[in-house]
């Protein structure tokens, strides 16, 4: 008898994105780390991002509003998708983050209980709920 059990994949907290920097950026970034500053060139580039985002967080709290978008994770389970279907309600999803699907969602109860879906940042789902919904992902 085995000890070993089968976890759920864990998904990534996160996105890797790539970015083109001049040299002279990059020159300069490495010496703030190289003074201690910043612990590497990500750590950098993440807090850099994280001041944008603060000094327009209004802006982006006032467009949440008017496009009633949820901001953050949103995960979607096979009794979310049913109950809105069994309701006779549809789905108009909008997430400014991370929308995820379980990966045992039918793509025909997807289609039943999904009209349209809007992602500004990252949607996880299996390949064959993506291909269902394709039509209705923008």
């Amino acid at each position: 008898m085995s000890n070993v059990r089968q976890l759920r994949d864990r998904q990534p907290e996160n996105e890797k994105i790539t970015i083109n920097l001049g040299f002279v950026d990059l020159g300069r970034i490495d010496l703030l780390v190289q003074e201690g500053f910043y612990s590497n060139r990500s750590d950098f580039i993440r807090t850099a991002i994280r001041n944008q985002l603060d000094t327009h967080v209004e802006v982006v709290s006032k467009s949440l509003e008017r496009h009633t978008m949820e901001l953050g994770l949103r995960d979607y389970s096979v009794a979310d998708l049913e109950a809105v279907r069994d309701a006779g309600e549809v789905l108009h999803i909008k997430v400014v983050g991370l929308a995820r699907f379980d990966s045992d969602i039918p793509p025909d109860l997807a289609r039943q209980a999904i009209a349209s879906i809007t992602v500004l940042g990252a949607l996880q789902a299996s390949a064959e709920l993506k291909k269902a919904l394709a039509d209705r992902i923008t």
